[in-house]
């Protein structure tokens, strides 16, 4: 499998922004790219069917045909932990039917971005969780990191948690999640010098975050050459 799993540093600083922005990205320079999202917890009825806000994203920035269950091959109604949404539901988080969807659907392009739910460590079923995800794909990581006060703290634990488990952090990309941060660029200086890996870009906090508007914001000389060592 071509491609890179995406995590972040928490939930809700911006992973899916990343991920289709990416994915747009390789899309536009001449690759089959795809994103998928495995495990997806909070729908919303809409239009007369249950959605999955990111799901959806991931799949309009692709440029190969697929459907939705394609994308989130596993979405739960209930906006929580994955572990306690399918627990709620009784659903069964099943660790190789997972791994089956992701390789079938990543077959279908050249490149496929696997995003993760929440943060890196997230628990999914008795001894694998997200990590341990990323470690059965084994994937380069890309971090995005939610700029916001305890940040450093954040992204350097998650790096050592990557790397930890034998995986590499191929980049990383700031998103300001608390616009009005104090000293934002100095906290993005200190991450540039410690975390080990190309910055891709810092995207400031946007009202619209179509992959068309967060593009002028990443460094697709460095994307692109990342991924292309993954080919």
């Amino acid at each position: 499998m071509n491609g890179m799993f995406v995590t972040g540093t928490d939930t809700e600083i911006g992973k899916t922004c990343v991920t289709a922005a990416l994915t747009h990205l390789l899309a536009t320079s001449g690759l089959r790219a795809l994103a998928v999202k495995p495990i997806a917890a909070g729908q919303d009825w809409v239009q007369g069917r249950w959605i999955n806000e990111d799901v959806m994203r991931l799949h309009a920035a692709s440029n190969v045909p697929l459907t939705h269950a394609q994308v989130g091959p596993l979405q739960m109604r209930t906006a929580c932990a994955p572990h306690i949404a399918a627990k709620l539901e009784g659903v069964v988080i099943d660790r190789d039917m997972l791994l089956a969807a992701i390789g079938t659907t990543a077959a279908l392009a050249d490149v496929c971005l696997v995003e993760g739910v929440g943060g890196f460590c997230v628990p999914l079923i008795p001894g694998w969780g997200t990590a341990d995800l990323a470690v059965d794909l084994g994937l380069p990581v890309v971090l995005v990191v939610g700029l916001r006060l305890g940040c450093i703290n954040h992204a350097l634990l998650t790096a050592q948690a990557i790397r930890a488990r034998g995986l590499s952090l191929a980049g990383w990309v700031a998103n300001t999640v608390d616009a009005a941060m104090p000293y934002m660029q100095d906290n993005i200086a200190t991450l540039d010098a410690a975390l080990g890996a190309d910055c891709w870009g810092h995207i400031p906090r946007l009202t619209d975050p179509q992959p068309s508007l967060v593009l002028p914001f990443l460094n697709p000389q460095r994307v692109l050459a990342a991924f292309s060592k993954t080919m």
